[in-house]
């Protein structure tokens, strides 16, 4: 392995800069020496072996010998993750190779796998919540005993979560690892937590599943050592994550549940509440609020710091008292599932929430500052083609909602979904090809410039997909529709710039504002000639009569605003350390400042803004001060420093 790397760095040091085909050449000819050497071995002996120098020491530890019939091949994937031992374990080797930090640099850009997983400036780590009850009984949702209601067990975050328990410390720690091998920074992480309805958890769950994030996050080196501490204690309370053991578990329960037999939220009651090794586990998932703030303040100064917390409900859940809560734990963005704004679909796929409830929520958290992520569905039960255009066209565009961001899917049957009677009676079915690509086509065109499409599908195995779309490219194929109808593309996903470095000068900042039915919103953006976004700011100038209106339950005061969402694109920045990527360029400072003299202009006399923990540091250094839920600018006697 390491033969490989010091070809590598030769031809770096000569060459300036490899590309994937160069770097595959080098691979290759070590691989045919590596096959020869082999050959060589068996023919000549054991003695030759030694002569042959044929040696498995650059192996990662853990890594048994491969043996003497074996024909060992290097691959991509392997090299980095070898570097980061020897860089972090054998200071002296490391040091041999002699690597500079721009050597270092291009060494990393050319070994790092899928390097888009960071390109939207953050390390993203999604995490599952454990199975429990769900007080929503929707007609499309899959009944997956071993997961949380609405997910899948062989959906790849679901899985990562069964083989560590659920455990939030468990999941970090091991996703934290994989993108560090993969050659990402992990410096800025955003954690989304998923897992049906957040507010159904007892709340003590909640705050210890959110301190531990903010833990694993905070304990760098000590991670690997507590890992082994946990798995062996969930051990002990007798929980498994042994894939076939634990489909056998819940095996019998779960055609119960398919066939109509037995209620979802009776056989979780079983598996888990009811369960002595769950009983024992749950013992040790409770925290206070005290603790959970303690793991926040050393994540304001820590290696891996949390710049996005995400958490996942529905609307009817939404209260003045429910985001103080979450505010409290730092979060900073809300999933909800809207699914239809259509009041006769809502009640044939069983929804119990309401268009009113939906508005309601959509105003409070947006005045409490929260970014809002809406889940739509398409093809569901009592929909048509024309008025899922029409539903969506009114989430957009209608003042009473508006996201900022949406996960668009399509209805797909699966397998303990109580929609499979509907299909069987014919009286749902799915969306033909050329239909769903037609809807979402329509909606994709139409949706606003700040609106960001984060999804068009589940990471539902196709397997698992008894009718419905089963196209992993099913984005790929929405957009090649729009683009061959020659209409440009406003969303927000689709203009980012990526891993794409954007000239100073060449970036002009647009303000784009629409009216809500609570406040006036400023989407403030750097955008390239050819429309391509470099980063956006969110301001929101919040309506002076309803917050005088609602004053007792809101954190706010009238003529406060407040910054929703700052984010700029380009590779992921380590701390403290300088670049000339998107991230470097000052861009979110001047984002701020013109955010600022905008609300000053409106007669706004403070700018609140929802920092997440690990961005307090920055905010403090802008002028901004600690103060409730939020940090605040006051406009009339304080400007941001030089």
């Amino acid at each position: 392995m390491e033969a490989v790397l010091l070809d590598i760095f030769l031809a770096l040091r000569t060459q300036g800069v490899l590309n994937g085909r160069q770097l595959d050449q080098i691979i290759r000819r070590h691989n045919k020496l590596q096959a020869n050497a082999q050959l060589s071995s068996q023919a000549s002996g054991p003695s030759q072996a030694s002569q042959t120098g044929i040696s498995h020491q650059n192996s990662m530890p853990g890594t048994p010998s491969t043996p003497k019939t074996a024909r060992y091949r290097f691959a991509k994937k392997e090299l980095l993750p070898f570097y980061l031992h020897i860089r972090d374990t054998d200071h002296e080797r490391w040091s041999s190779w002699n690597l500079d930090e721009e050597l270092e640099e291009k060494l990393l850009n050319l070994l790092r796998v899928k390097p888009r997983r960071t390109a939207s400036g953050v390390a993203t780590i999604t995490v599952i919540t454990k199975p429990w009850s769900c007080s929503g009984i929707c007609l499309y949702c899959p009944n997956d005993l071993r997961m949380p209601k609405s997910y899948l067990s062989g959906e790849p975050a679901c899985q990562r979560a069964e083989r560590n328990y659920f455990d939030p410390y468990l999941q970090v720690s091991s996703r934290l690892k994989a993108l560090r091998d993969m050659g990402h920074i992990t410096h800025k992480v955003e954690l989304i937590v998923l897992g049906g309805t957040w507010s159904d958890y007892p709340l003590p769950y909640q705050l210890w599943f959110i301190k531990e994030l903010f833990r694993a996050l905070n304990e760098g080196s000590a991670q690997q050592q507590n890992n082994d501490a946990r798995h062996a204690l969930y051990r002990r309370c007798g929980l498994s994550n042994e894939e076939d053991e634990l489909e056998r578990r819940v095996e019998p329960l779960q055609q119960a549940v398919n066939r109509g037999e037995l209620g979802f939220n009776d056989a979780i009651v079983q598996l888990y509440e009811q369960d002595p090794a769950w009983i024992c586990a749950s013992s040790m998932q409770q925290a206070t609020m005290q603790e959970l703030e303690a793991q926040q303040k050393a994540n304001e100064t820590a290696e891996h710091r949390m710049v996005g917390l995400v958490v996942e409900t529905r609307p009817d859940t939404i209260t003045a008292a429910t985001l103080t809560l979450l505010r409290r734990m730092g979060c900073t963005k809300i999933q909800m599932g809207v699914q239809s704004l259509d009041p006769a679909v809502l009640r044939l796929n069983d929804r119990s929430i309401g268009v009113e409830q939906i508005q309601s929520a959509f105003e409070l958290a947006r005045i409490f500052g929260f970014k809002i992520l809406g889940h739509f569905m398409v093809n569901l039960y009592g929909a048509t083609a024309e008025s899922d255009r029409e539903d969506y066209l009114r989430f957009v565009t209608e003042a009473a909602y508006q996201p900022d961001e949406l996960k668009l899917y399509p209805c797909s049957l699966v397998e303990g979904a109580r929609l499979c009677s509907q299909y069987a009676h014919g009286s749902w079915k799915p969306y033909t090809e050329a239909e769903l690509l037609d809807v979402l086509t329509a909606d994709l065109l139409v949706t606003p410039s700040f609106v960001r499409i984060s999804r068009m599908i589940r990471d539902i195995s196709a397997a698992d997909i008894l009718v419905g779309n089963k196209k992993t490219n099913l984005r790929q194929m929405v957009e090649h529709n729009a683009e061959a109808a020659e209409v440009t593309i406003q969303e927000i996903r689709h203009r980012e710039i990526a891993t794409s470095v954007p000239a100073l000068e060449d970036l002009r900042l647009i303000n784009r504002s629409y009216e809500t039915t609570v406040s006036t919103e400023h989407f403030l953006e750097w955008a390239t000639p050819d429309n391509r976004i470099a980063g956006f700011l969110r301001l929101s100038l919040p309506n002076v009569a309803y917050v005088e209106q609602h004053q007792a339950n809101l954190p706010i005061r009238p003529h406060e605003a407040m910054i929703r969402e700052v984010h700029i694109y380009g590779k992921v920045a380590r701390l403290h350390a300088a670049g000339e990527d998107a991230q470097h360029l000052g861009l979110g400072r001047q984002l701020i400042e013109a955010a600022c003299t905008i609300a000053h202009s409106e007669g706004y006399d403070a700018v609140n803004v929802i920092s997440s923990v690990g961005t307090r540091l920055y905010y403090r250094s802008l002028g901004f001060e600690d103060g409730g839920l939020y940090q605040k600018l006051r406009l009339s006697t304080q400007a941001m420093p030089e």
